[in-house]
């Protein structure tokens, strides 16, 4: 077993030459003839009962070939590249030179390999001070937002559809007097201000009385995720069965101790301010880290391999797949519905996919340069707590190299970030 280490005319681009003994290849011709065997249907034998010899002379030894190469090399790949310290972030672009039965197996592999990070300044780096007071304002939103939580509808009768109201509305929309697919329901409930209809709709609903018709006039957006209506204009024909109206509590003592285990709409107030102090506090220290971050990378220059960037793109998109999952949906129907193919979702999330890895890469230079690791006792911590949060023993999670290798990576580059800002000038 040999593999030779080349580098190519491209930056952080490496073609490795492995030349696997004939034994080894043979060996894996006969592990892939083992677990096949039983498709094999032959004159004179029963299925999948022909020996070796008899299937390679009927369909040539071939056939075994590709299955082989997939069954030996990637065990040989992962092993060869960790004992030459290669760390590759690409996936490679494979060229089979000999391959045979009986013959050592020659290929090469082209591959990006993590790139060299040479720091800008990171110590002492220029920042402004981030914070956010609370005022009385964002007390009352807050209080105004409980109470909007713990009012009550009332049906209205002799009033017009205001703003904020809810419209119990039947309606059908047209496009040049023709109904289209739907375009109809009897007896939605549609809240008047949020934005949830074509634009213009709601706003024609404001000051219609009860069992009033009208017909509503609209234009679809250009945008709209249905190309048969996107820019077309439409007639909706209304019919207004009901309104109902939030009635809100009255902001007071007996208020407060309804919705909070506090006596007065004073204690209350203290406490909404505690808690949005302790989330302004912690908003203002992840914009700064974020600050911090983007300072030392735009001082940093690093040539990004492309195989990264791709592989940051994937991870994203497997992300939205499972967002997705979750609304009963797939990439497909999503990218029907926003008009887009999978080329263009790439196009997007390539800028952020390049801050993305830029800012891993920076970290995990200041970890090497400032030598920072996580210790048995933080790591022990860690574990501990997710083994709480996820219902596992530690025993078990301590025995996962994968994860524990993950939790140090993690505990590291938090400890880059804080060194990052504590070093930081902060005016």
């Amino acid at each position: 077993m040999s593999i030779k280490v080349e580098k190519t005319e491209n930056t952080n681009e490496l073609k490795l030459t492995f030349t696997i003994p004939a034994e080894k290849f043979d060996e894996g011709m006969k592990k892939v003839y083992t677990k096949t065997a039983k498709y094999f249907n032959i004159p004179g034998f029963r299925k999948g009962k022909a020996p070796m010899n008899i299937v390679e002379r009927t369909y040539g030894s071939e056939i075994f070939y590709e299955d082989t190469f997939n069954e030996i090399v990637p065990e040989i790949f992962d092993n060869e590249v960790k004992e030459n310290n290669i760390e590759v972030v690409s996936k490679p672009e494979i060229d089979i030179v000999e391959i045979g039965k009986g013959k050592d197996l020659v290929f090469t592999a082209i591959v990006q390999t993590k790139p060299e990070v040479k720091l800008g300044k990171y110590k002492g780096i220029s920042m402004k001070k981030i914070e956010y007071k609370v005022t009385d304002e964002d007390i009352q939103k807050e209080l105004e937002r409980m109470a909007d939580k713990n009012s009550r509808l009332v049906s209205i009768e002799d009033e017009p559809v205001e703003e904020k109201d809810i419209a119990v509305i039947d309606f059908e929309g047209f496009i040049d007097g023709v109904a289209f697919e739907g375009g109809k329901a009897e007896n939605h409930e549609l809240e008047i201000g949020s934005k949830k209809f074509i634009p213009g709709f709601e706003d024609q609903i404001i000051g219609m009385k009860v069992d009033e018709e009208k017909d509503i006039n609209v234009k679809f957006p250009e945008e709209y995720f249905s190309a048969e209506l996107a820019g077309k204009d439409a007639t909706f024909k209304v019919k207004l069965h009901e309104i109902k109206r939030k009635e809100l509590p009255t902001l007071d003592d007996e208020f407060a101790k309804d919705v909070s285990e506090f006596d007065t709409i004073e204690e209350l107030k203290n406490s909404i301010k505690e808690k949005l102090e302790e989330e302004n506090t912690n908003k203002a220290k992840y914009e700064t880290e974020e600050t911090a971050i983007k300072t030392v990378c735009d001082a940093t220059e690093i040539e990004i391999p492309s195989g990264m960037i791709e592989t940051e793109i994937d991870n994203m998109l497997k992300d939205i797949e499972t967002r997705l999952s979750y609304q009963g949906l797939d990439m497909k129907q999503y990218l029907n519905m926003v008009g887009k193919t999978e080329e263009d979702m790439r196009k997007d999330y390539e800028e952020q996919a390049k801050i993305s890895v830029k800012s891993r890469l920076v970290l995990e230079g200041i970890v090497k340069a400032e030598k920072l690791e996580a210790s048995e006792e933080e790591i022990t911590k860690k574990i501990e707590e997710m083994a709480e949060n996820y219902g596992r023993k530690a025993e078990d999670l301590k025995n996962n190299e994968h994860l524990i290798n993950y939790i140090k990576e993690n505990i590291a580059t938090d400890k880059a970030i804080k060194f990052v800002v504590e070093n930081a000038k902060i005016a």
